[in-house]
Parts: C-alpha cells; structure tokens; sequence
C-alpha cells in the first residue's frame, strides 16, 4: 500500500468557520499533525478579517516558496486549532475576470454545467480553481528538493470540486480524493420538504437537480465524484444518497 507523504487539504471552512465541515476539519488537524507533523497543509479562501480570527500569518512557514506564474496572492501560516497545522490562505479575486473562460474549460472537459449557477457558487468554485494552482506551484516547489515524495490533494464538498479538475488537467501526479458531507440533492430534497428516504430509490439526481434549480451544484458535485482518483463519504446514510 502506498502512503502519501504529503498531504493538500481544502475546504471553504479552512479558517473560515461556518459550519459542520469547520469542525471535522480542524479536529483532524490535530490527529494529522501527530501522525505526519506539517505534512497536512490546508488551503483555505482569504476572507480577510474573518479569516484573521483564526489564522496566524508567519513568514518562516514554507519559507522560500512563491506563487508565481498566476495571478492570485497567498498568505502562509497557522491554523489556529490544536495542533496548528500549517495553512495557505488565498486571494481569488483576480480570477473574476476570468470566469466564464474557467467555466467554458470545464464543460468542455469534464462536463460541468456551470451555465446555471447562482448564489455562492462563483466564489466557490473560483476559489477551488486557486486552491488547484497553489497546490500545483506548491507540489512543484517541494518536488524540486524532495523527488520521489507522493502527494495527494483532498478536496471537501462541491466548493473546492474545481481544485480536482485542474490538477486532474495540470498535475494529474497528485492523486486526488473528493468527499461530500451530504449532498447537495439530499439536502435540498430535505429542505423543501420532500420525503427522502421513504422514496428513496424513485429518486433521479439529475432531475432533481432541476426540479429543485440546483443544476450546478449538482453537475460540479458528480462530475467530481467521478473525476477524482478516490471519491470519499463520510457515513453510510450519505454514500447511499451518492451511489443513488
């Protein structure tokens, strides 16, 4: 069995706490500096003030690593939960201008119908694409010193899903693992008040995911899933919702 030697972790919730994700992510942290000590780094979006609440910039972390060649900014430093496991904040602002060509990429390469999105799917998805060219510059960098180390790249929910299409276009040498918390389907199922589980099995994803207007999260959450080396859940109840 081959073990990684280096870890890329992204979520929206990196530093950024909002919800269920921020707390399976930074109690892992501490587990995963155990095991491997600064070889879990996380990506995160830099959300400035909010971020700051929980981030400590310090220079001498990846000291020596620049993100050249694109147009985003990143800070490098410390997750502030136990264990402080290192994170690289990014700017993705300057990929606005580029959006519709990002968008127009990944249809014609991987299928996603971005055509229909709304609400926070654009900054998540920009920012899933950063976080795939920091990993890429950052993988690049260490491999100059450290040839024949093994990387993967997890990506957590449909926001960071873009970060496994560019490395699976850019860097298909970082493996890449995809996990959904609970699918966008389910949870919208659930929130309009539909029964879920009594009918189950009648359930058509993409159907749904019209009939519910959440196209694009959808096709970014399922063409992930099929797109990554390994697709992940957390539980039994979400992988049959997945597999349905």
């Amino acid at each position: 069995m081959l073990t990684p030697d280096y870890i890329f972790e992204t979520s929206w919730e990196v530093c950024n706490k909002v919800g269920g994700i921020y707390a399976v992510l930074s109690t892992k942290a501490r587990s995963m500096q155990a095991l491997c000590p600064d070889r879990t780094i996380f990506f995160g979006p830099d959300l400035k003030e909010q971020s700051d609440k929980f981030f400590t910039e310090d220079a001498s972390v990846l000291k020596g690593w620049h993100l050249t060649g694109t147009p985003l900014t990143v800070r490098v430093g410390r997750w502030n939960v136990p264990g402080n496991p290192i994170a690289v904040l990014i700017n993705y602002d300057a990929l606005w201008l580029q959006k519709d060509e990002i968008y127009t990429w990944a249809w014609l390469h991987f299928g996603v119908k971005s055509h229909a999105a709304y609400g926070d799917y654009d900054a998540s998805s920009l920012f899933g694409f950063a976080a795939g060219m920091a990993m890429r510059s950052l993988y690049e960098w260490k491999i100059k010193t450290e040839k024949g180390k093994l990387f993967v790249a997890h990506a957590n929910e449909w926001q960071t899903a873009f970060a496994i299409f560019y490395l699976r276009a850019h860097c298909p040498k970082i493996g890449t693992l995809f996990t959904t918390h609970a699918t966008g389907i389910g949870r919208s199922i659930a929130g309009n008040g539909k029964p879920l589980y009594d009918y189950f099995d009648g359930y058509h994803g993409d159907q749904m995911a019209a009939e519910l207007g959440i196209v694009s999260k959808h096709s970014v959450e399922k063409c992930a899933a099929h797109t990554a080396d390994c697709f992940t859940t957390v539980s039994d109840i979400t992988a049959r919702e997945c597999k349905q």
